[in-house]
């Protein structure tokens, strides 16, 4: 039975235990159930630091099992798609700004008798700009540091580009199609996802974790690995929209963040600083826009929420 649960586990990402179902009238009942699985992936960074996430490996045995890895100059190894292990590393690398590009990679590896470390060799690691360093990253885990820090960091992030523009049919359609993916969560309930789109190709990366970060991170190192460009994308996700999510799309240059629940402050206040349009509520035809919904062509004509400092925000509501 243990070698059936894992097998389970490794394929899907979760496992399958035994609970009580309660009921009214105090009825109960022994049922199997599956809950998404959590585990640890160091990420060791030569001349820089050690990072151990709380993830979940979704994908399971199938594409990670075998030799993982990434040589500047030739890419990822192998003929089979990237390996959900590198994708996290290399994302959560270049969200961090410990990388500026995959060309800042001389090396990365899974290494072959420990699959729970990702080694990473940097070509040039004194460049490397971090924020912190040897740290154990929880699956909820935000940005520690006061509100004062962290606005005073706002100017670190490059403004994004402004190509994109979608109706809230076509963001309503992106989301449907990234839950169509949520495969992990429908079996478990447990797990967030993100999916990155370009208004050309659709969605061109999507990924499931229990960590929202994780899976925000995920989608970026596929992109970054597979040299698939994120300028001129967006990205859709299934979690609330906290500082440290939008600091990360910010980073990978996103234009417009959307996500099924509601954005925080500090999260609006970077994603106006920065140029994103930062879409909450995204639920069948319905959106709340709160920063910048030139790029939602249902806004067309709208008047841009408040933008002087300390004044709040009126975001725009949107129902088809």
């Amino acid at each position: 039975m243990r070698t059936s649960i894992a097998r389970l586990w490794r394929e899907g990402g979760s496992r399958a235990v035994s609970a009580f179902r309660l009921t009214a009238g105090d009825a109960r009942r022994e049922a199997s159930c599956r809950v998404i699985d959590e585990d640890a992936l160091t990420i060791d960074v030569e001349g820089v630091g050690r990072y151990t996430l709380m993830w979940t490996p979704a994908e399971g045995e199938g594409r990670d099992d075998g030799a993982a890895g990434f040589v500047a100059g030739e890419g990822v190894l192998g003929d089979e798609p990237v390996p959900e292990r590198l994708a996290l590393a290399a994302g959560f690398a270049y969200s961090e700004g410990i990388i500026g590009s995959v060309d800042d990679i001389a090396t990365m590896a899974v290494c072959p008798d420990r699959r729970d470390v990702v080694r990473i060799r940097l070509v040039a690691p004194e460049r490397a700009a971090v924020t912190r360093r040897d740290v154990v990253i929880a699956s909820s885990c935000g940005l520690c540091g006061g509100r004062d820090a962290i606005e005073e960091g706002f100017d670190d992030f490059a403004p994004v580009a402004a190509q994109l523009r979608l109706a809230t049919s076509e963001l309503a359609a992106l989301m449907a199609a990234m839950q169509r993916r949520q495969r992990l969560f429908r079996t478990t309930g447990g797990a967030h996802a993100a999916a990155v789109f370009s208004p050309r190709a659709g969605i061109v990366a999507a990924a499931e974790d229990l960590g929202r970060h994780n899976a925000l991170d995920k989608v970026i190192g596929e992109c970054l690995l597979r040299e698939v460009p994120l300028a001129g994308c967006g990205v859709v996700l299934s979690s609330r929209l906290s500082y440290e999510m939008v600091a990360k799309a910010a980073r990978a240059g996103f234009e417009i963040v959307a996500a099924v629940s509601a954005p925080t402050s500090l999260a609006i206040a970077l994603a106006e600083h920065v140029g994103i349009t930062l879409c909450g509520f995204v639920r069948g035809a319905a959106a709340t826009v709160y920063t910048h919904p030139q790029r939602i062509r249902d806004c067309a004509g709208g008047r841009e929420p408040a933008r002087a400092a300390g004044a709040a925000v009126v975001p725009f509501t949107l129902d088809e």
